[in-house]
């Protein structure tokens, strides 16, 4: 158990959920998009969100500043929240511009609201479920999709419930996280995503 439990934590680690929003985009989408673009902006978001964070990740080890890619204690969390924030940010002004795919412009400013959420919680000592925020987020943006596209995806909203689920699950058995916390995390990654939703319907 404690086996599948560490999988489920890091399988389904928060730096992978903003490519599975992209993803789930370019894969539900009525629009025609031409594949040389949609491959060029995968890259970018791979690129972006998952290999350079992580090097980043790597530096601040080197340098003292984590202990962990779980980023356990607050005061750790602070530089890598901004440093997320800013990737972001680059994301929002050179992948996904305001006018060219604008779902994936919104959820990505949903996701940088959600990061400086996070930030000023952890400046004031208030720990958040980075997790459920990451895998919460992407439910809620999932869902608004298949609002505004007008198509079924009921067992993606049952398979995403069952993974939030186990994510809760495998924090609390880790002890990484509290209730508390976990409500917190869920609820600074839906909320943005959600308010969000008038923008680009």
């Amino acid at each position: 158990m404690d086996f599948i439990l560490k999988s489920i934590s890091y399988v389904l680690h928060p730096l992978i959920m903003p490519l599975l929003g992209v993803l789930f985009y370019f894969s539900k989408t009525p629009r025609f998009i031409p594949e040389n673009i949609v491959n060029a902006k995968i890259f970018s978001i791979i690129l972006l969100t998952m290999i350079l964070p992580i090097l980043v990740y790597y530096l601040l080890k080197t340098l003292k500043k984590v202990d962990s890619i779980y980023l356990k204690t607050i005061n750790e969390r602070k530089l890598p929240l901004l440093i997320n924030a800013f990737i972001i940010s680059l994301v929002i002004l050179r992948v996904f511009t305001s006018n060219e795919i604008k779902e994936l412009h919104y959820f990505f400013i949903g996701i940088l609201v959600s990061t400086l959420v996070c930030f000023v919680l952890a400046v004031f000592k208030v720990k958040a479920s980075i997790h459920m925020l990451a895998a919460s987020g992407f439910f809620m943006f999932a869902l608004a999709l298949s609002i505004n596209f007008k198509i079924n995806i009921n067992g993606t909203i049952a398979l995403m419930m069952v993974l939030l689920g186990a994510i809760a699950t495998s924090r609390l058995h880790l002890k990484a996280h509290t209730y508390p916390e976990l409500i917190i995390g869920s609820l600074i990654g839906i909320i943005p995503q959600l308010l969000l939703f008038s923008t680009w319907l």
